[in-house]
């Protein structure tokens, strides 16, 4: 009997003992099912090119715009693959400590396919006026989202990207502290804020006056600077500017800032002009009011990290005694 009784509590106790197992391990599989439907999750993204389902939580995200490369940094994203910065060997200065084990994917221009698919991304980012050619080849690779435009208010893309990427909070944030910013340089520079500045660019072959809907340009109206004369309209740029339009660089303050492809035309073509005796005839010369500043951070780069770089230089310049 006794044999009996223990021979049908060990039975009962096996028998308990495997049905916890069992709980336990529908409790792992019901849990690690829930993870992986998590993991699918998707969100719907309104852009350039339509709509797009695109990961809720995208682990490799390819960028294919420099100005995409900074928001996405910003927003604590680093990209699995990006397209190269247009200076710097690969990346521009400011942002190169940020990108070791980043991949090039070719120019902004010029993208290269074979580069994206084998980084094998769940979320490519893209630009229509830079790549619509490409967008239907892109997204056979991976989900695509592309942005209007480049130029003029940089904001409204970073909001777009903040939001395929699912970091609308954090993106608010970022966008919340470089308007702080903005209000921080606009009360440190006080009445100089009314001095007329002029932006100009030499490049090869090319010599511009950069109106307000440029990267510079949003940025100088946000902090409430005045332009000059011919400069203050909603456009991009007088290009193409010959000698006989070199009065139309004046200003209280010129900035200007050179593109340079390393065969040193930007470089020469700059030399040219500021050595000219019509460009050191001009009053902000004469003053002594003419600054040389660096082109990635006030015109190339265009995203949120140049923007408060170049802030930071703007109340240096009009606070320094």
């Amino acid at each position: 009997m006794k044999h009996t009784y223990y021979r049908k509590s060990i039975a009962l106790m096996l028998s308990t003992l495997l049905l916890i197992v069992l709980a336990a391990c529908g409790n792992k599989q019901e849990t690690n099912g829930e993870s992986e439907k998590e993991s699918g999750k998707q969100i719907t993204i309104e852009h350039a090119m339509g709509k797009t389902k695109v990961p809720e939580k995208a682990k490799k995200v390819v960028i294919l715009t420099n100005e995409g490369t900074e928001a996405l940094l910003a927003l604590g994203i680093k990209p699995a693959g990006a397209v190269k910065s247009f200076t710097g060997d690969p990346w521009y200065d400011h942002i190169k400590d940020k990108m070791d084990g980043v991949k090039v994917v070719g120019l902004e221009g010029e993208v290269n396919m074979e580069a994206i698919a084998a980084i094998k991304p769940d979320l490519i980012i893209g630009n229509k006026m830079r790549q619509e050619k490409q967008y239907d080849q892109l997204s056979e690779i991976a989900p695509t989202v592309f942005a209007e435009t480049l130029r003029g208010d940089w904001q409204e893309n970073f909001k777009l990207y903040a939001k395929a990427v699912n970091k609308e909070e954090k993106g608010k944030q970022v966008l919340d502290d470089y308007n702080k910013h903005v209000q921080e340089v606009k009360d440190a520079v006080g009445d100089n804020i009314q001095k007329k500045i002029s932006m100009v660019r030499f490049m090869p072959g090319d010599v511009r006056i950069y109106h307000k809907d440029t990267f510079s340009g949003v940025i100088l109206d946000q902090v409430g600077f005045a332009r000059a004369p011919g400069q203050d309209v909603n456009d991009f740029a007088e290009r193409n500017l010959t000698k006989e339009r070199m009065s139309a660089m004046d200003g209280d303050v010129i900035f200007y800032f050179t593109y340079d492809e390393g065969d040193g035309e930007g470089n020469k073509l700059e030399e040219e002009w500021i050595n000219d005796p019509l460009f050191k005839n001009l009053s902000a010369a004469k003053n002594g009011n003419v600054h040389k500043v660096n082109d990635a951070i006030w015109n190339t780069a265009g995203g949120i990290l140049a923007a408060n770089l170049m802030l930071d230089e703007l109340k240096e310049y009009f606070t320094k005694k």
